[in-house]
């Protein structure tokens, strides 16, 4: 024994002791509590755990959730919400801190949920998923109706009651479950899927969606009022009615919905209107529409027998047309008598203008006009040829005067390379290239051979008069 523990008389415990016996002494002390306060500092690990610290006015508690239990819990936790938990203590000797490990989680009281539905409802108001102008107008008369409900309850049969007695039409029912932890997240998915459908595709696509729930307590309902579900029913291009519970009870989903009907059955009695009423309505316009057709023929019978009356007997209306007509008929046999005597004169004048002799005349007299004309032209064209060829002398006098060959004439010679280029200078002849040198009557082939003189030096050339354009020679 050391002379230190013989001085104190205590006994020396390790670290790890001392946690452990602390950790026995919480957990036999407190093996089962429940502990009421606010939710503070939430945060899922990646793990599926959930950790948060439960708070009051004076002091925090740390609390776990482990994964299975997390999953099984029907209620959502969220920041502020005050909470009974239920389970046990124990310490953490990592970190010398006792925490709470969370078996069962429930809300405080009904003023703390209604406070936390308030504060929900607040901020999504705020984000407009509530306003007027986003809701669209439910069809008249749709031919498909969505319902998104249990398909064991009473609610789908309900509703499939009223609509056979009212309007029947086709129905798809979406299978969810309505209460549970599950059910917000199914709720969620029917509506994004209705809303996916393609139209005109296998599945006929809705015109209006009903979201149904049979009554029950503001904790049976919490589904319904989840942000996923609310946000899904906003963002749906499909009018949505929500039926949830009776009609005293209210969710967040009948805020966001296009519209709210008290109970299911309310709900299909707004989806479609009454057959036997629009029948009735129907023969009621047609109805009013043959009484009106019937009026306005009796009115204009009337009328057109006010005008009969007002308008001369027949004979008289066409007694005047009919003595024109006779008149036009008497002079229409002595006109024709005088039109026919006119057109025998004006054939007669023909018939002498084309006698024998008259022809002969006029052929003989055309005859020496196109004479005289020809020996016009004839002349004409002479004396054009002749300019044209005295024209034409004077430009092949201009070419020969400026073509190359006068030059080789007076002794020069074109110097062409094998490719057939003008070789203008000795320095562009190749040693051994074959060249063709044009003479003024013939072409000679020859090859260069030796190099190129030097230049002799020479006066700068002045420049021609004629602007660019250097001397031939």
């Amino acid at each position: 024994m050391s002379e230190s523990a013989a001085a104190t008389n205590l006994p020396e415990y390790s670290v790890s002791e001392i946690a452990s016996a602390v950790k026995r002494a919480v957990e036999d002390r407190f093996p089962f509590v429940r502990v009421r306060g606010e939710v503070s500092g939430l945060k899922a690990a990646s793990s599926g755990h959930v950790y948060f610290d439960l708070k009051d006015d004076k002091a925090v508690l740390n609390a776990i959730i482990w994964k299975p239990t997390a999953r099984a819990l029907k209620l959502k936790l969220e920041p502020g919400l005050e909470v009974i938990c239920t389970g046990r203590i124990t310490t953490y000797p990592g970190s010398s801190r006792y925490q709470l490990i969370v078996e069962q989680v429930e809300l405080a009281g009904l003023g703390a949920l209604m406070a936390m539905l308030e504060q929900r409802k607040k901020k999504l108001a705020a984000e407009g998923l509530f306003a007027e102008d986003r809701k669209k107008p439910l069809p008249f008369l749709p031919n498909v109706i969505g319902v998104i409900t249990s398909p064991t309850g009473a609610v789908i049969r309900d509703i499939m009651h009223r609509l056979s007695e009212r309007f029947p039409r086709r129905v798809i029912l979406w299978p969810v479950a309505v209460q549970g932890d599950r059910a917000a997240a199914e709720v969620a998915a029917a509506i994004q899927g209705f809303d996916a459908l393609p139209a005109g595709g296998a599945i006929p696509r809705p015109d209006v969606i009903i979201v149904a729930r049979g009554g029950g307590s503001i904790e049976d309902l919490m589904a319904f009022n989840e942000e996923i579900v609310v946000r899904a029913v906003a963002d749906c291009s499909i009018p949505v009615i929500s039926a949830v519970g009776h009609e005293t009870d209210t969710t967040l989903v009948d805020f966001a919905s296009d519209k709210r009907a008290p109970t299911p059955t309310a709900a299909a009695e707004i989806a479609v209107p009454v057959r036997t009423d629009l029948l009735q309505q129907t023969l009621g316009f047609e109805q009013r529409l043959e009484r009106g057709f019937s009026r306005g023929m009796t009115q204009k019978r009337q009328a057109l027998q006010s005008l009969a009356r007002a308008l001369p007997r027949a004979d008289q209306l066409f007694a005047l047309p009919r003595q024109r007509f006779d008149v036009a008929s008497e002079k229409l046999s002595s006109a024709l008598r005088h039109n026919l005597s006119a057109h025998r004169r004006a054939f007669g004048e023909v018939a002498a203008l084309l006698r024998p002799k008259m022809l002969q005349d006029r052929v003989s007299r055309g005859r020496e006009r196109t004479s005289v004309l020809t020996a016009r032209m004839d002349r004409s064209h002479r004396a054009s040829l002749a300019r044209a060829r005295q024209h034409l002398e004077g430009l092949a006098r201009v070419l020969e005067s400026i073509s190359y060959k006068s030059v080789l004439e007076r002794g020069f010679a074109l110097v062409r390379g094998e490719d057939g280029s003008i070789r203008r200078r000795a320095g562009a002849v190749k040693p051994g290239e074959a060249l063709t040198i044009t003479f003024a009557d013939g072409n000679v082939a020859a090859e260069a051979t030796g190099t190129p003189a030097p230049k002799s030096p020479s006066s700068p050339r002045k420049p021609s008069r004629t602007g660019n354009q250097g001397d031939l020679f």
